[in-house]
């Protein structure tokens, strides 16, 4: 542990904006032992009762913390929660605990956690990023259940007095959410990535949080000062005063910048040349809308409609998705609203069935998935067609890799059409149908794709990862997800080429559009849209408002001239800090 006096300095990854100095509260593992007891016949039908009445806790528990996320705008992460809820009301999970209690005559805390240790087993070893966030939903649950059975249920962060940057090795859901956002005023952790549930909570609830710092467990203790940085990454372990200071002028220096560009909403997004550029946002669920609208959006490029289905164990009904989608689309209207059709893995209980893939992330997930069901997936196309009665309501499928899974999805489509036809029930017909480009392959035959859709949207995250062969989530090969490779830059070019050659426009909506960095580059490489999430609008705004037309079509070029990814992002630095300095403090 570095000496209390020295100044130590710990680089990790910048998952939430913000600057905050403030003492360290560790928060331990509760990895209490489970007690091993045999119970007597006699009371295996009270040891049943017992686990039930846990469940009981544990759901009002859940559906308590929803409630107050919720209440802070972040529906999104509210419905992280639902994951949880639909697990300890699944069926096979309920049937292996009774069924366990009653065959070994043992006490409700070990066969829950046995039941769910199986699980946990099971998915570690699945080669899925989705799945490996799933185990960390089945350890909280796990805990949450054991702790209510036991009678100590109270969440550690629930219990503190006084204002802390709280450091753990890693924060379960359920204890981000029943945080006392007053008490907790920034999260530093060994693991986690951009996109764990530690990020996503941290991002909602506005705390600053650096992740990835792999041992600062071992170099801080409880009531240590320390200072993160969430922007850049870095937490310093007792900062001197001099570092102070420089970080408390940058604090607000930052907010007195995101302050004036929140007074850009009624700005157009477009070059200093007058080169018009869409800017969208991206969704989860209808909650988001008032942040569309706050943010200045101008409608929204992806909606993912997955959202509604991961909030059930079931699949859902075309009247529930036709009303969610009309409500939003009326909202919004006359700005577009874009919905992704369903893109999840075939892993994913989601049709009350379950499958098992040795490789799910290429195995049948998404339009594949849906393509296999085909009744399903009129459901929802049916449902859209209805909400494009009321509003400007566009189609996309996701993760498309040849044509002939468009000429499939657009039969479907016209199924569904003939049907609300001779239903009598109102509908664009004309409304227009768009592709993700998140798979080389569709990127490499583009030309031919988009003689059979209205637009593209390249999903860059899906795209990167594909294309470089990179989990961006195992850390031991995260240094090779780069954006900015050339490959990919060749991609998404040649993608926007074939878009204009065939008079269809060309969106990114993936986190490389939300990154200020790249937009003069995205533009300079064709792109006509960039969704990204609301709260990102004003800075992406600014970075287009601040370059021409011509400087863009420059980098672009120069960037597709390059070997290395580590020149090209140079390359949009030396640009941003040209045109827009006062986003590279925001980054």
């Amino acid at each position: 542990m570095p000496d209390k006096k020295k100044e130590t300095t710990i680089r990790g990854i910048g998952v939430s904006p913000g600057v905050v100095v403030g003492p360290v509260y560790i928060l331990t593992s509760k990895a209490t032992r489970v007690p091993d007891r045999l119970i007597p016949e006699s009371k295996v039908a009270e040891e049943i009762s017992r686990f039930e009445e846990a469940l009981i806790m544990t759901r009002s528990q859940l559906l308590k913390i929803q409630e107050n996320i919720a209440d802070s705008r972040a529906g999104e992460d509210a419905a992280l929660f639902d994951a949880h809820l639909m697990m300890i009301d699944d069926s096979d999970f309920l049937s292996d605990v009774v069924n366990g209690i009653k065959e070994m005559n043992k006490n409700a805390e070990f066969v829950v956690k046995r039941a769910l240790d199986k699980h946990i087993n099971a998915l570690s070893s699945v080669d899925d990023p989705y799945l490996r966030e799933r185990v960390a939903d089945l350890r909280d649950v796990s805990r949450r259940i054991i702790s209510n059975l036991s009678g100590d249920s109270t969440s550690q962060l629930g219990k503190l007095t006084e204002r802390h940057i709280v450091v753990a090795e890693d924060l379960a859901p359920s204890e981000t959410a029943a945080l006392r956002k007053d008490m907790v005023i920034g999260f530093a952790t060994d693991h986690g990535s951009p996109t764990s549930h530690t990020a996503l909570m941290a991002r909602a609830l506005e705390i600053p949080a650096v992740v990835g710092l792999h041992d600062i467990t071992e170099n801080v203790k409880t009531g240590d000062e320390i200072l993160i940085d969430g922007n850049k990454g870095v937490l310093i372990i007792n900062p001197k005063s001099s570092q102070l200071k420089k970080y408390g002028e940058l604090a607000e220096a930052r907010k007195n910048i995101v302050d004036e560009l929140n007074q850009l909403k009624e700005q157009p997004a477009q070059t200093l040349d007058g080169h018009r550029i869409t800017l969208s946002a991206n969704i989860e669920g209808p909650e988001e809308i008032d942040a569309v609208l706050e943010y200045g959006a101008e409608g929204v490029g992806l909606f993912r409609s997955e959202y509604l289905y991961m909030s059930r164990k079931r699949a859902v009904g075309e009247e529930e998705q036709a009303d969610v989608y009309s409500k939003v689309a009326e909202k919004l209207k006359p700005e577009p609203l874009i919905i992704r059709t369903l893109d999840i893995g075939g892993d994913k209980q989601v049709f009350g069935e379950q499958f098992r893939e040795a490789n799910p992330f290429l195995g049948c997930r998404s339009i594949r998935l849906m393509l296999s069901r085909p009744d399903e997936y009129k459901k929802q196309l049916r449902a859209i067609l209805r909400a494009s009665a009321v509003g400007n309501v566009k189609i996309m499928y996701p993760m498309i890799c040849n044509v002939e899974e468009v000429k499939s999805a657009n039969l479907l489509l016209e199924e569904a059409k003939q049907e609300l036809r001779a239903e009598g029930v109102p509908f664009q017909n004309d409304i227009e149908v768009g592709i993700m480009v998140e798979i080389p392959s569709a990127a490499l035959t583009a030309d031919v794709l988009a003689r059979h859709v209205d637009f593209f949207s390249l999903g860059t995250n899906d795209l990167v990862q594909y294309t470089l062969a990179v989990d961006r989530v195992n850390e031991r090969v995260a240094y090779l997800y780069e954006p900015t490779h050339p490959a990919v830059l060749k991609l998404i070019k040649h993608t926007a080429e074939a878009a204009h050659k065939n008079n269809i426009w060309v969106g990114v909506c993936g986190e490389m559009a939300a990154t200020p960095l790249f937009a003069p580059l995205l533009i300079g490489l064709g792109v006509d849209e960039l969704s990204v999430p609301p709260s990102a609008v004003p800075l992406v705004k600014d970075a287009i408002r601040s370059v021409d037309f011509g400087m863009s079509k420059k980098l672009a070029k120069k960037a597709l001239s390059v070997e290395e990814a580590s020149e090209v992002l140079g390359l949009c630095r030396k640009l941003t800090q040209e045109a827009a300095p006062e986003l590279l403090e925001l980054m």
